[in-house]
Formats: C-alpha cells, sequence, structure tokens
C-alpha cells in the first residue's frame, strides 16, 4: 500500500482545528466574555476573539478539505470496491458539508452580532434585559449554532476513525469480499 501522509495529516490537522476551535470558542471565549465587568463591552471582547481566529479556522477548513479530496483519491478504488466504504464515505461527505454551512452560519450572526456595537448582555450568547431585541435573538440563534458546528465536526472525527479501521488488512478483504459476492 502507498503512503498519503500529506494529505492524511491535512485532514486530520485540519479536522482537529477545526473541531478543537469551535468548541474552546464556545465554553472558553464565549463562556469568558461574562466575566468582562463593562457589559457593553462584552460583545466586542467576544468578536475581537473570534476575529482572530476566523483566518487560522479557514485554514484548517481549507486544509481538511484538501486532504479529504486527496485521501478520497487515493482511495477510490476502495470506496468502489469494499462494502461499507462508499457509505461511510457519502455520510462524511454529508456532514462535511452540514458543518460548512453550520460554520458559515455562526460566521453570518457573529458579523451581525459585530455590526451591533456597543450594547448590554450578559455574555457573547446570552442576552441581558437591556439587549436590543434584534440582538438578542441573533445571540439566542447563536447560542444554539455554537454547539452544531463541535458536534457535526465531532462527528466527523467519528467517521474518520471508522475509515481508519476500514483499512485494517482484515477489513479490506472482507469488505471487497462481501460487496463482490453480494452482487
Amino acid at each position: 500500500m502507498e503512503r498519503n501522509t500529506v494529505v492524511r495529516a491535512m485532514h486530520d490537522v485540519g479536522l482537529a482545528a477545526w473541531f478543537g476551535g469551535s468548541l474552546m470558542g464556545a465554553i472558553g471565549l464565549n463562556g469568558a466574555t461574562a466575566v468582562v465587568s463593562d457589559r457593553s463591552e462584552r460583545l466586542r471582547v467576544a468578536n475581537a476573539g473570534w476575529g482572530r481566529w476566523a483566518p487560522a479556522s479557514a485554514a484548517s477548513i481549507g486544509a481538511f478539505l484538501v486532504g479529504s479530496l486527496g485521501l478520497l483519491s487515493a482511495n477510490r478504488q476502495r470506496v468502489a470496491c469494499q462494502r461499507g466504504v462508499g457509505a461511510s464515505t457519502a455520510a462524511k461527505a454529508a456532514l462535511t458539508a452540514a458543518a460548512l454551512a453550520a460554520t458559515t452560519y455562526t460566521g453570518v450572526l457573529g458579523a451581525k452580532l459585530a455590526d451591533a456595537g456597543d450594547v448590554p448582555v450578559e455574555g457573547a450568547v446570552k442576552p441581558e434585559k437591556g439587549t436590543p431585541e434584534d440582538v438578542a435573538r441573533t445571540q439566542q440563534q447563536l447560542r444554539l449554532m455554537q454547539w452544531v458546528v463541535p458536534a457535526v465536526t465531532g462527528l466527523l472525527v467519528v467517521l474518520t476513525s471508522l475509515h481508519g479501521e476500514q483499512q485494517r488488512p482484515g477489513q479490506v478483504l472482507r469488505g471487497a469480499a462481501r460487496k463482490r459476492f453480494s452482487r
């Protein structure tokens, strides 16, 4: 079997950063804004943090996508010939699309909050009584969406583990035999 170290590393490191960055942001950054003493600066602090992370996030997503396409190309025979690999690959593609959509939508919501300026809030994704209604509504949407990205990218990590297990020599032989003889 030939090695695909570069594309596998791009895939794995990119996905790890995407998952880890989104999880840290939801727990660490968004959670920490509640301790900023001036309630009207809390959104600005969250937006500054997410703004600093955005280029690294984009690079990690790009690396993951390039790595994914490289691995798909390198493993196209297994995808076509080994039972179960095509289905898990299709599931991974669907989850990747969902993760991209969720990441994009959280970015749109974050941009709306950045445009709100210095308004009083309880935290990055939690309004208070004095929070304008449109900002509060956006915060409530982002409060849910901040967990969607790490959930979906976490599922991608699980499918990556499955793909690794499917590459064991015994799995490859059994999967290819089952697919061939099930026709």
